[in-house]
């Protein structure tokens, strides 16, 4: 692993001596020598980068990478600017809106929440939202192909350090594998949330779950900062 350059660096250091990760690396290596894999290679840890342990607020955690070209960036969820908006996204979207317009509306505010023209998510991250996949990387068009090779191990690493963080955090699991995560989360310190994953292929469960308002109301409660949803 290329050097994070924030506190990630030092708790994963032992994590990426061991065995499994070194095979991880190794599988990593013919893959992208002889498949299409997404996110490009430098872009594998663009969420760990971008969100720095210390600063780490709410963690939303899905499956996979994107598997279309030019898609996926590393930051699970979200799409460089220029890029269409993919349809689990596009669900994302609808459900904050949804979400964020009836929250103001309890709570008397005036201004309207209006859709993201855009899928780039990094206002979130810049705010201490990990946008994180339970698998970092995937073969073009396959979606879960580079699942059981490690990165369930090194994702069940992260997820067990960030719970162990005295400041609360509110866990968003979307989807089964993001839900297998909720064991390793001490419901005492922490919030966990848990739907089905917004892909269109769930068939719309994830709309209702609120998860964004939900955030802000336990935040809230604890004197501590909200997370501007808006992008």
């Amino acid at each position: 692993m290329k050097a994070l350059g924030n506190d990630w660096d030092e708790i994963m250091k032992d994590e990426i001596a061991k065995p499994y990760y070194i095979e991880l690396k190794q599988f990593l290596k013919r893959e992208y020598t002889h498949a299409r894999v997404f996110p490009p290679m430098d872009e594998v840890y663009s969420a760990l980068k971008t969100t720095a342990f210390c600063d780490v607020k709410v963690v939303i955690l899905g499956q996979d990478p994107y598997i279309k070209e030019g898609e996926a960036h590393g930051m699970a969820f979200s799409v460089n600017h220029g890029i269409s908006i993919p349809p689990s996204l596009k669900n994302v979207y609808k459900e904050l809106v949804t979400d964020m317009q009836k929250d103001l509306e309890e709570r008397g505010k005036g201004y309207v929440f209006e859709i993201p023209n855009h899928g780039h998510l990094m206002n979130w991250s810049k705010q201490g939202v990990l946008l994180l996949n339970t698998v970092l990387t995937v073969r073009a068009g396959k979606s879960k192909s580079h699942a059981n090779y490690g990165w369930e191990k090194m994702t069940t690493f992260l997820i067990s350090e960030l719970n162990k963080k005295t400041t609360p955090i509110v866990f968003m699991l979307w989807g089964n594998d993001a839900k297998a995560k909720s064991e390793l989360i001490n419901n005492a310190q922490h919030l966990v949330l848990k739907t089905a994953h917004p892909s269109p292929l769930a068939g719309g469960a994830f709309f209702g779950c609120r998860h964004f308002s939900k955030a802000n109301s336990y935040f809230r409660q604890r004197g501590l900062s909200e997370i501007d949803w808006r992008l």
